[in-house]
């Protein structure tokens, strides 16, 4: 499982060795450092004993095809937009169906405690959700459920690539191989991504997920072609902002409709810090201004966006950020997230996603930042 192997350098020649999946029995000890101190001993006993509880609500909702329901749309401005109304929790329910990405994360959520396919305490459910992932494979490669679009699909990626490393099967693989084969043809000539395959146009957030997956199944042996990884990086490199009051921080979109607009999202620049790290690249002149704005803006997050899906995601990424910089603003960030999720945990274990896919959303993404210390998943290893 990739969620147990130390993450391996991106950048590399054409020639090198494609490296081989590791043994589906061998499991390291996670990565430890010398700046593991950015946690006490007590607090990540509270934040496992939250993500425990949090777990356990999501093993009860998991449908028995295997996956997790939530409402399928995407951002409009701060609100969260529907795609059609047969996407809605319910129907998925009635049919069986569910919430590709939600069910991904929910997936990689249980991963970060340590459940593989074949062993663990939520073994049986970390099973059942790989089986649907498989289930949801079209024939060109796509991974897709109740009309969910590529952010679904990088997600769904990563977690198969995760659970190839660790526990690989021909099944496994043949998705996997299928599934980076359609992110790396659907590139488009700007080196991005958008909401659907071979979509023209192109974002920033839609992009960083799909380079999270190349990375991910890249470090288990699959290949992905490193033309496909230097465009992204050029285009995420591309996309800051070198002058004026936001100099060093990110647009969302530098193409179409939109572009050179929305310099300071949390999310996004977060997301952009996070592809960077992953390419190797920690010039200070490039990560101090963006985790400097971070650290600012996370209480504005927290206080308007607490339920928000803003909060959820924007997160998932600046943790990752945080974690490759280390040091006392991890510390410092840390901190902050923790305290605050723990308080708004509710009593049956949940987090509220107020608006974005759902209450199953908020808690896998809850459960993944508790986490973190444990160092499982690979975006929390250096």
């Amino acid at each position: 499982m990739l969620t147990l192997l130390a993450v391996l350098a991106w950048v590399c020649q054409d020639q090198a060795p494609t490296p081989k999946a590791p043994s589906p029995k061998a499991v390291p000890a996670p990565t430890t450092t010398a700046d593991d101190a950015w946690f006490t001993l007590e607090q990540k006993a509270q934040c496992n004993a939250a993500a425990d509880r949090g777990l356990l609500w999501l093993k009860e909702r998991q449908l028995e095809t295997g996956c997790w329901t939530g409402y399928v749309g995407h951002k409009m401005q701060d609100d969260y937009e529907l795609l059609a109304q047969g996407m809605l929790p319910e129907a998925q329910r009635r049919s069986g169906h569910g919430h590709l990405g939600v069910t991904a994360i929910a997936g990689m959520a249980f991963l970060a405690g340590g459940n593989l396919p074949d062993r663990g305490t939520h073994a049986a459910v970390v099973q059942r959700t790989h089986d649907y992932v498989v289930r949801t494979a079209k024939e060109n490669g796509y991974l897709s459920d109740a009309g969910t679009r590529m952010y679904s699909h990088a997600f769904a990626t990563l977690f198969l690539a995760e659970v190839y490393g660790m526990a690989a099967t021909e099944t496994t693989k043949g998705t996997l191989e299928r599934a980076v084969n359609l992110i790396v043809d659907s590139q488009n000539a700007h080196g991005g991504w958008r909401y659907n395959p071979f979509d023209r146009e192109t974002d920033l957030s839609v992009t960083v997920c799909q380079v999270q997956s190349l990375r991910a199944a890249r470090n288990i042996g699959i290949r992905v072609p490193v033309e496909t990884i230097d465009k992204a990086i050029a285009y995420v490199q591309a996309s800051r902002v070198d002058s004026g009051r936001y100099r060093g921080l990110f647009y969302y979109k530098i193409v179409g409709r939109g572009a050179y607009s929305k310099p300071n999202e949390y999310a996004i620049n977060a997301a952009a810090l996070t592809a960077l790290s992953s390419a190797g690249i920690h010039d200070p002149d490039l990560v101090d201004p963006v985790l400097e704005f971070l650290t600012r803006d996370y209480g504005t997050l927290a206080d308007y966006y607490r339920s928000h899906f803003y909060f959820w995601y924007g997160n998932y990424y600046a943790a990752q950020a945080f974690y490759q910089a280390g040091g006392p603003r991890l510390r410092a960030f840390f901190q902050r997230l923790s305290t605050d999720l723990i308080e708004a945990q509710r009593p049956d274990g949940s987090w509220r996603n107020g608006t974005g896919p759902g209450d199953e959303f908020a808690t896998a993404m809850a459960c993944i930042l508790l986490q973190m210390p444990k160092q499982y998943l690979p975006i929390f290893q250096r």
